[in-house]
């Protein structure tokens, strides 16, 4: 029996990895908004306590949440400064989550070791990506 020859349902172009530009830039931008939905999270979840010791572990989960949205941005665009979206929109997100809302409210503050929360925030949310970002850029 002779095999037949089949014709392709689907063209395949010479450089599969290609995609088009609107659906990075929508990937891109989603990514964005998720930095600013790890700032705002991590933020408001930073005065866990364990009894009645201060426990900040959402500042070591939105570490490691904006380093994989980072590394995902960087997968999506050879640019360093587009692959830093993500960090840089948690980066404004949280400054602006700094200044006191209406009647005084303060996101970042506290008794004790809690008036730091913000240095501590900043310090751990950062550096990871940061820290990728400067990797990646290296000759």
């Amino acid at each position: 029996m002779k095999p037949t020859a089949t014709k392709r349902s689907v063209e395949v172009t010479e450089n599969p990895g290609v995609t088009d530009p609107a659906i990075r830039t929508v990937v891109l931008a989603l990514l964005a908004v998720d930095g600013v939905i790890s700032a705002v999270t991590g933020a408001l979840l930073l005065p866990l306590y364990l009894g009645s010791v201060p426990f900040p572990i959402s500042a070591v989960i939105s570490a490691l949440l904006n380093l994989t949205l980072v590394w995902a941005a960087a997968h999506w665009t050879s640019s360093a400064r587009l692959a830093a979206l993500p960090l840089l929109t948690w980066l404004v997100t949280v400054a602006a989550l700094t200044l006191g809302g209406p009647g005084g409210d303060i996101v970042f503050g506290g008794p004790g070791v809690m008036a730091y929360s913000v240095l501590l925030f900043l310090a751990l949310g950062a550096t990871p990506p940061a820290w990728f970002l400067w990797r990646r850029n290296q000759p």
